[in-house]
């Protein structure tokens, strides 16, 4: 309530003479949260960022968005700012995200969209703006997995021999990662950050974006944590992203076999990121929400383990923590 407080006063100082409410539009997985201003002497609406520090700093927020916009993407714009407390007002992109209204019916064409806006940011790329999506940061992301999900959440202690199997599977896989073309990368270019909205998408939730792989937003968005697409839909989106962009010069793989599988290590190396990051999130930060997602995350591992005998190890020990394939959520 005090950091409520703060912002309403902050607010009015910048928008003398405007009175406004102030109401709950989101929150993240962060200590982030947003408000939607609502100014009562014309309706108009903005977005207000809250990000206290220490926990959080908005100034990655700031960086990226001009980045990003450059490329010509949608991201809000930055209306006001105040770095030291923590406050930004943003352009308001509406209130459907892509998980909000995605159908059967309308999912090519969202899709599409989107798509064409990954396009467009990787198109825009520059090596040295971003920070690099390096190894050491890939192997930490991957280290939230025995940590968090294995130990604390499942209970299981590795043996030495599983531990040292784990690490020469992570170790594959970061090759194959790293082999990729590196571009811009969001890192969360899915359907909770993405707004239907004119022009279509919107992108939220930047401000970790790095300069790596090329398939790791398309990992994100085809195989979504929170949305199950059939694998049909998903190769017919993954082939159209791969002739477009070879036609607009992208250095994408020649063929698309070899495409392919660097997009299923690729999403193999973010959900077992995710699964540590969902277990954490509930056993550190009291967030349970992330828990009825779990299971969609175990089936794409499972799935790309299964195809690939390198991966054999780490499906073998998935079966040891989680025996039966529960329900992957709701699929179109």
């Amino acid at each position: 309530m005090e950091r409520r407080q703060q912002l309403q006063t902050w607010l009015t100082q910048e928008f003398p003479g405007r009175p406004f409410e102030l109401a709950p539009a989101s929150a993240d997985a962060s200590f982030r949260r947003y408000f939607r201003i609502t100014f009562q002497d014309d309706g108009s609406t903005l977005i207000a960022m809250d990000a206290p520090p220490p926990k959080e700093d908005c100034r990655p927020f700031l960086q990226v968005a001009e980045i990003f916009g450059a490329t010509g993407i949608h991201v809000p714009q930055v209306i006001r700012q105040n770095v030291e407390q923590g406050f930004l007002v943003l352009s308001d992109l509406g209130s459907q995200t892509y998980l909000d209204v995605l159908n059967a019916e309308n999912a090519p064409h969202l899709y599409a969209d989107a798509l064409g806006s990954l396009i467009c940011l990787q198109a825009g790329s520059t090596p040295g703006v971003l920070p690099e999506y390096s190894r050491e940061k890939l192997m930490q992301e991957l280290e939230l997995f025995p940590v968090w999900y294995v130990a604390r959440h499942k209970g299981v202690k590795l043996t030495e021999q599983q531990t040292e199997q784990l690490y020469e599977v992570f170790d594959q896989i970061l090759d194959i990662n790293l082999s990729e073309p590196k571009v811009f990368v969001h890192r969360d270019f899915h359907a909770r950050n993405l707004m239907a909205t004119t022009p279509n998408p919107g992108v939220l939730d930047f401000q970790d974006a790095v300069y790596g792989p090329m398939s790791y937003d398309l990992a994100s968005l085809l195989k979504d944590a929170y949305i199950h697409w059939e694998e049909d839909f998903v190769l017919d989106m993954l082939a159209r992203y791969w002739e477009t962009a070879r036609s607009v010069g992208l250095p994408v793989r020649e063929d698309f076999a070899e495409f392919h599988r660097d997009f299923e290590w690729m999403g193999v190396q973010r959900h077992i990121k995710v699964l540590g990051i969902f277990a954490r999130l509930y056993h550190r930060d009291g967030k349970d929400g992330y828990l009825k997602d779990m299971p969609l995350v175990l089936h794409y591992l499972r799935k790309t383990c299964e195809r690939y005998q390198p991966l054999k190890p780490l499906l073998r020990l998935l079966e040891q923590l989680e025996p039966t394939i529960t329900d992957v959520g709701y699929s179109f």
